[in-house]
């Protein structure tokens, strides 16, 4: 009897295989021959999965975003303020572990790609939009609280939020040696203090 293969699995297994050929080699290694040879199939089962190079890339991508999403939503942020609460969260999007940066890496490499790919960029744009909504919601949550300081700009401080973020995974991934883990942590607790009162 033939072996089941559970396909959203073996998507995922195969889109893990690109993601380990852009952090070894890069993305212009990254074809369907050589994913596929990292993932141990033939071209054609790997075609069975996706019918081309962009496919699988986009795949990839969107499993960037959907990890980060699934971490954000297991949080559990019941006794938090809304302090803590974005530093949580927005600490989960961030590369502070060896599997965030593998992340990073590769979202930053696709993210070049999507320049010139209308698909790859319609993933990166849904993903920044869900950022940026997390920074919103973060600052919102401050002022909701009367936690902010008084007169706080709500969409200046969501884009300066939002701008700190990205920037720290730049940092973080192109400068490990300055951007260290302990370095983003600090700057993004500073930043989320200095949109509150003082106690």
């Amino acid at each position: 009897m033939p072996k089941m293969v559970d396909a959203d699995a073996r998507r995922t297994e195969l889109a893990e295989a690109a993601w380990r050929v852009i952090l070894r080699d890069g993305l212009e290694r990254a074809s369907v021959r050589n994913v596929a040879r990292e993932a141990g199939l033939s071209m054609g089962s790997l075609r069975h999965y996706f019918g081309s190079q962009t496919e699988l890339l986009a795949f990839a991508m969107g499993l960037v975003t959907e990890r980060a999403r699934r971490r954000v939503r297991a949080l559990d942020l019941a006794s938090c303020g809304p302090r803590q609460a974005a530093e949580s969260m927005l600490s989960e999007v961030l590369p502070l572990d060896a599997e965030r940066r593998a992340e990073a890496e590769v979202w930053l490499a696709l993210t070049g790609k999507a320049l010139v790919d209308p698909i790859l960029r319609a993933l990166r744009d849904e993903a920044y939009d869900g950022l940026r909504e997390l920074c919103e919601r973060s600052v919102r949550a401050l002022v909701e609280s009367d936690g902010a300081v008084p007169g706080l700009d709500v969409d200046l401080e969501t884009e300066r939020l939002y701008a700190v973020i990205d920037g720290l995974t730049v940092h973080a991934v192109i400068r490990p040696d300055l951007a260290s883990t302990e370095t983003v942590k600090a700057v993004l607790a500073r930043h989320l203090a200095g949109l509150c009162r003082r106690a």
